[in-house]
């Protein structure tokens, strides 16, 4: 049982957490439930989870503003966002905030299950991560999630550092666009080139001809460290 994922559920919807806990336990995973975002955070403190699946809408403090405060204090655990809202403009919202995935209700149970093993099949890699990478100047640690240039500490976004995650734990090699993209989103392979482009930014002396986070043309990109 101590193998096997542990996922945290948090919703204020008492019959929907009873109906999640039952389903993915059925599906071998360890299930935890809040209720709301105090009583998510009292688990967070004390447990390590492998992924949250959060509800945005609840009473006091909102899946969007918990969310918010996990990444800032640096906390990467995997979020799933659950809504009844399903506007671009709010799926957007849910993955600014910080989110790795957004699923709006209702939805089919199956949906739920493929998207929270696709999250962590990606997660996987930063495990084996190497503890630090350099390339140039920079040095990428795969346990912090943290880029630095020159000893500097420089900002990235949890998309960059999921990226770099990937990249680094397989340095020399490349890392399809398929396994870089968001699972569920639309136009994803655009959507890892304007990633990819914006991490350039950061990363590389020249942008436009970069040395460090190459393309592989048909294969996606390779990042190449000293």
């Amino acid at each position: 049982m101590d193998e096997q994922p542990h996922i945290l559920v948090v919703d204020d919807d008492r019959r929907l957490r009873q109906l999640l806990q039952s389903y993915l336990s059925e599906n071998g995973f360890r299930v935890s439930v809040a209720a709301s975002a105090a009583e998510a955070r009292s688990q967070l403190d004390g447990l390590i989870f492998d992924l949250v699946v959060l509800d945005i809408m609840m009473p006091g403090e909102s899946g969007l503003k918990l969310t918010e405060a996990l990444r800032q204090a640096n906390n990467l655990v995997p979020i799933l966002m659950l809504s009844a809202l399903a506007d671009t403009g709010d799926r957007i919202d849910g993955l600014s905030a910080g989110s790795d995935d957004y699923l709006a209700k209702p939805f089919e149970p199956r949906e739920l299950l493929l998207r929270i093993q696709n999250l962590l099949r990606r997660v996987e890699p930063a495990a084996r991560a190497p503890l630090d990478v350099r390339f140039g100047s920079f040095t990428f640690s795969g346990q912090r999630g943290e880029l630095r240039k020159d000893g500097e500490l420089v900002r990235i976004t949890t998309r960059e550092r999921e990226f770099l995650r990937l990249l680094a734990a397989r340095a020399g090699t490349p890392v399809s666009r398929g396994e870089l993209a968001q699972p569920g989103a639309e136009d994803s392979a655009r959507s890892v080139d304007v990633q990819i482009n914006r991490l350039r930014q950061k990363i590389e002396a020249d942008p436009s001809n970069p040395l460090f986070l190459q393309t592989v043309r048909g294969a996606g990109y390779v990042l190449h460290v000293d």
